[in-house]
């Protein structure tokens, strides 16, 4: 099967096997989402889910993440890991946010990543659920080791990945396949045991153990 056409069954295949993926991340306007994804940067949505809800109640605007005392934001976001450097980013990004963009987050790729603190899977991820906007594929662990296993790519960088991606994956659907590929890398191929037994796309997995 050549990648077109296993790409083309994928996206037929993973819509039936996950209609309700999503983000797992939970938000309620883009900045929620853009901050929750600087959080989950080595670190579980499950965690960040856990953290932000306090956050977000003590800093509702940009404005106010930016003028937040540093040792106070670094004690909020203590919990997701590398602490310190998300602090910085989270208030450098608001700071950005609000001497460029009057405290709104802004919406196209070019103006996200011109950001401090943002890079183009974080720029991706708000497009896509925070805005609806197909700009790019979010590739995370998950899809990186997915999109490898599936035969899909050969290319071992994020940025050569999302390529890749973009070119065998109708752009309607680019955030629906990641967020399918990561739900499936949660729930059933997993790094170190994938269920190639119980999954659901067997057939279509050039990589899949098979009896």
């Amino acid at each position: 099967m050549k990648r077109e056409e296993r790409a083309a069954a994928l996206v037929k295949a993973l819509a039936r096997v996950y209609p309700d993926a999503h983000c797992e991340l939970d938000f309620a306007d883009p900045l929620q989402l853009l901050l929750a994804t600087i959080l989950s940067a080595q670190c579980t949505d499950k965690r960040v889910n856990i953290v932000t809800p306090a956050l977000f109640k003590a800093y509702r605007t940009a404005a106010q993440f930016a003028a937040a005392p540093m040792e106070d934001l670094e004690n909020a976001v203590k919990t997701t890991g590398f602490y310190r450097s998300k602090a910085k980013s989270i208030q450098a990004t608001c700071a950005d946010i609000v001497a460029k963009h009057g405290g709104k987050v802004p919406q196209t790729m070019e103006e996200l990543t011109a950001l401090r603190g943002v890079g183009r899977k974080t720029a991706n991820v708000v497009l896509g659920n925070a805005f609806g906007k197909n700009e790019g594929v979010v590739v995370d662990t998950h899809v990186s080791r997915l999109s490898q296993r599936l035969g899909l790519t050969k290319q071992t960088t994020p940025e050569k990945i999302e390529q890749d991606l973009i070119k065998l994956i109708p752009r309607d659907r680019w955030t629906d396949f990641s967020h399918w590929l990561i739900w499936h890398g949660r729930r059933r191929c997993t790094a170190r045991k994938p269920d190639c037994d119980g999954c659901e796309i067997q057939s279509l997995c050039p990589s899949a153990y098979k009896v």
